[in-house]
C-alpha cells in the first residue's frame, strides 16, 4: 500500500509539470518572483528505518543533489543519545525509502547534523557544510567535509572547522544551521541563533573555506531558524526562506544582494511561504503533518551559487502533525521527510 501512495504522489508531480528527475532541464524562469500560495506533499518518503543496530526515531534536515542520474540526499539521523548525518541514493523518489542507508564516519562527535552539500567548482569538489558539538567549546564548530565522489559516502574527510568556537571566532553568538552561497567573488555564511536574529559573515572566493572574519546582523524578525538562501534564476534576485517556532512553518524574503537588505514577501502564519495555512495532500495521501519544519529547495544544478528556478520549486522537508508532539521533548519528535510541490489555484 505504501509503495502505492508514493507513485501517486510522483504522478501528481507529473501533471504539475515538476516531475522531471533532472533539475538542470528547467524552461524560462517567470519575470519576478511569486510565493507558492498552495501546495501539495507527497506520503513520506524517507522515515526512520527500523533496525537493531542504530535505530533511528527521526530523519530531518534534508539536503538534496541530483548527479549522474540519481538523488544524493543527507540528513540529520536521530539516534540513541546521537545526531548524526545519513546518506542514501536512489534513482527516482518512489525508491526513496527503500534505498540503504549510510551513517557517515567523519566525526567521533556524538553531534553532527544539519548538513549542507554542494559542488564547488573552483576546488572541484563536493562540500558537506555541517554543525558539529566539541566538548569544552563555547561554540558549536562550523564544520566541513570534502569529497571528489559523491557517491562514496566512505571518501568524505574527517571533519574540519570553517569556524572552531575559539578566540579568533567572529561569530556574536554561536547560533546553527549553517548555510553557504556564493556569488562571483565572496563565499557568504549565513547562520540563525533562535532569537530572531539571521547572521551573515563573507570571505573572498579564493579563500574559502577560511577567511571568515566578520560577522553582522544580516534580518531581526520573527524568525527561529533553519534559514537557507537561493539566488534565483533569472531574476537577479536572492531569497531566503526561514523556519519559524511552535507549529513549524517557513517564511520568505528577497533581496538584491547577498549583502543587501532583506524585504519580507510571506511572512506570518496567515500568509506563509509554506505552512499549514497552505498546504493540503496530494491525490491519494493521507494527512501526516501540519508541520513544514528544516527543508530544502530542490536546485536548478548543484555548485555554490544555489541556484533554483523560480518556475519550478519543489521543497524537501521535515514534517509530522502537530498532535504528535503532545507529552514530548524536541528530541522525541518522529520526523519524516516528504517534498511540497506548488500547485495551481483557480
Amino acid at each position: 500500500m505504501k509503495s502505492v501512495i508514493l507513485v501517486a504522489a510522483v504522478l501528481v508531480f507529473a501533471s504539475t509539470g515538476m516531475a522531471q528527475e533532472k533539475s538542470g532541464s528547467a524552461g524560462p524562469a517567470r519575470a519576478r518572483f511569486k510565493e507558492p500560495a498552495l501546495g501539495e506533499y507527497t506520503a513520506p518518503l524517507i522515515a526512520p528505518e527500523k533496525r537493531r543496530q542504530d535505530p533511528s526515531r527521526a530523519q530531518k534536515d534534508p539536503t538534496v543533489v541530483f548527479h549522474e542520474g540519481k538523488w544524493h540526499v543527507f540528513m540529520t539521523v536521530k539516534l540513541p543519545g546521537m545526531s548524526a548525518i545519513e546518506y542514501c541514493a536512489f534513482d527516482k523518489w518512489e525508491n526513496a525509502d527503500a534505498a540503504p542507508r549510510t551513517i557517515l564516519k567523519i566525526s567521533s562527535s556524538k553531534y553532527y547534523c544539519a548538513p549542507q552539500v554542494f559542488y564547488f567548482t573552483p576546488h572541484r569538489k563536493w562540500y558537506l557544510i555541517y554543525q558539529m558539538g566539541v566538548p569544552g567549546a563555547k561554540k558549536m564548530w562550523v564544520a566541513y567535509s570534502t569529497t571528489t565522489d559523491i557517491a562514496d559516502a566512505d571518501s568524505w574527510t574527517q571533519a574540519q572547522p570553517i569556524l572552531d568556537g575559539g578566540e579568533k571566532d567572529p561569530r556574536e553568538q554561536g547560533g546553527l544551521d549553517y548555510w553557504i552561497i556564493c556569488d562571483d567573488e565572496r563565499a557568504y555564511l549565513f547562520l540563525t541563533s533562535l532569537n530572531g536574529k539571521m547572521w551573515r559573515l563573507w570571505t573572498d572566493l579564493k579563500d574559502f573555506p577560511k577567511g571568515f572574519e566578520h560577522c553582522e546582523i544580516a534580518l531581526e524578525a520573527r524568525i527561529f531558524e533553519a534559514s537557507h538562501t537561493y539566488k534565483l534564476k533569472g531574476l537577479n534576485k536572492y531569497l531566503t526562506i526561514i523556519e519559524e517556532n511552535g507549529r513549524r512553518y517557513y517564511k520568505a524574503y528577497l533581496a538584491d544582494r547577498l549583502d543587501g537588505k532583506w524585504t519580507p514577501v510571506a511572512d506570518t502564519a496567515d500568509k506563509p511561504f509554506a505552512g499549514w495555512k497552505n498546504i493540503r495532500p496530494a491525490a491519494g495521501v493521507q494527512p501526516w503533518t501540519d508541520n513544514v519544519s528544516h527543508g530544502e529547495l530542490i536546485r536548478d544544478g548543484n555548485d555554490q551559487t544555489m541556484t533554483v528556478d523560480p518556475g519550478k520549486l519543489r521543497f524537501v522537508f521535515q514534517g509530522m502533525l502537530d498532535s504528535e508532539k503532545a507529552g514530548k521533548g524536541y528530541g522525541g519528535f518522529s520526523w519524516r521527510i516528504g517534498m511540497l510541490t506548488p500547485v495551481s489555484t483557480p
